[in-house]
């Protein structure tokens, strides 16, 4: 064995061997860092209350000095919807209902109230992103939950209190208070009175949200009895956040999007590079593999009437590509392990930084565990290619 070992890598070329460890390295190494990084950096897009989270965009028609609540311009059509809904990167979308009646709020604590008109709108249950348990509610139910945009309170908090003379609230304070309400026809025939609690913040949608099935009950109740009205506004998930043609079609068809759009862009913008950087790697990486190939398929060439004296003398076959699989294990390995070290460097010096953006880390070991399995794939090809590089000189 040892004597077959020294005999077959006698014109090993050290230089080739080195050349495809520091491709591989890099490759890996891209490919190791990129992936964590991503896992890692999931959740400042991910989460709910993440400064990018942008999946949904909220769209409406651009108003004019001419709309009115009555124009019928002013709504989505069912075809208008259906267009929308068949777009690449749509992949759903919810309608807002909004009330057909007037709504007045009160509220009173400490000695002290106020009362203010109001607006109520509902979405389908899968788009709203702060519904607890209590986001539930029945025909014949005294309370009504409700859930508010952050920026609402916000607003309460540091504009309307301090020249109100009013206590600033924090969110479990206001989720405390009970609310008033009294819903009125438009022609102030018909009222209904009932109590209300806020159950939620959403950072996500820029309104006062009820549950779709109080929307409809006050509606069929309190409502102006016509046919249904257009829904106004819409929210969009999207696939891809950001895309140049959702800013196209948007454009085409006269429609905004509400809230700051920087987060979609910040979020495709940061998928796309990873994802541009982990295709370098991969190319990288399958370069490198041609590299070990080629340094190999040379040096079995060169070595190809050594191959053939010694399987027509029965040498066995796993003997005989066994020195050629040690170099490619060697080489593989060794690659890894440079890639391994650089990844676990590249994650130490950003995560702090990640956190402070408030980042839930992924696991440690996600982007370790990736460049493994492709530095197994790339080994598995080239000692397969050996295998057969052997059974030729052997025919």
């Amino acid at each position: 064995m040892k004597l077959i070992n020294r005999l077959l890598r006698k014109n090993t070329s050290p230089a080739r061997i080195a050349g495809f460890v520091i491709s591989n390295f890099i490759g890996l190494a891209i490919i190791v860092g990129g992936v964590q990084f991503y896992q890692d950096a999931r959740s400042l897009w991910a989460d709910d209350d993440s400064f990018i989270k942008s999946d949904y965009l909220v769209v409406n028609k651009k108003v004019t000095a001419a709309n009115t609540w009555k124009d019928a311009d002013s709504g989505f059509s069912e075809a208008e919807i259906a267009d929308l809904k068949a777009q690449p990167w749509v992949r759903g979308v919810g309608e807002f209902m909004a009330t057909d009646y007037k709504v007045w709020a009160s509220v009173s604590a400490g000695g002290r109230g106020m009362s203010t008109m109001l607006f109520f709108e509902s979405l389908p249950d899968e788009y709203v992103d702060a519904k607890g348990a209590d986001w539930t509610f029945k025909p014949g139910d005294d309370v009504v939950p409700i859930i508010i945009s952050k920026d609402y309170l916000a607003l309460y908090n540091f504009g309307f209190a301090g020249s109100a003379g009013l206590p600033q609230m924090s969110e479990s304070i206001m989720a405390g208070i009970p609310l008033r309400l009294v819903l009125t026809s438009d022609d102030g025939l018909r009222q209904k009175t009932l109590n209300a609690r806020v159950t939620g913040f959403s950072n996500r949608l820029n309104t006062i949200l009820v549950p779709r099935s109080f929307m409809e009950w006050s509606n069929a109740e309190l409502g102006r009895g016509g046919a249904a009205a257009k829904p106004s506004r819409l929210v969009v998930d999207v696939s891809s956040p950001g895309d140049v043609a959702i800013k196209d079609y948007l454009s085409d068809h006269g429609l905004e999007v509400a809230g700051d759009k920087s987060g979609s862009s910040a979020s495709f913008l940061l998928k796309l590079v990873v994802g541009i950087v982990l295709a370098v790697g991969i190319v990288i990486t399958l370069l490198s593999l041609f590299i070990l190939l080629l340094s190999i398929s040379l040096l079995m060439e060169k070595n190809r009437e050594k191959l053939h004296a010694l399987l027509m003398l029965g040498c066995p076959l796993t003997e005989v590509s066994a020195p050629y699989e040690r170099i490619i294990i060697f080489a593989t390995f060794a690659a890894y392990l440079l890639a391994a070290a650089c990844g676990i460097a590249l994650r130490t010096s950003y995560i702090s930084q990640l956190e402070a953006l408030g980042l839930n880390a992924s696991e440690w070991w996600i982007g370790l565990a990736t460049g493994l399995s492709v530095a197994l794939l790339v080994m598995v090809v080239n000692v397969l290619a050996v295998k057969n590089k052997v059974l030729d000189s052997w025919r």
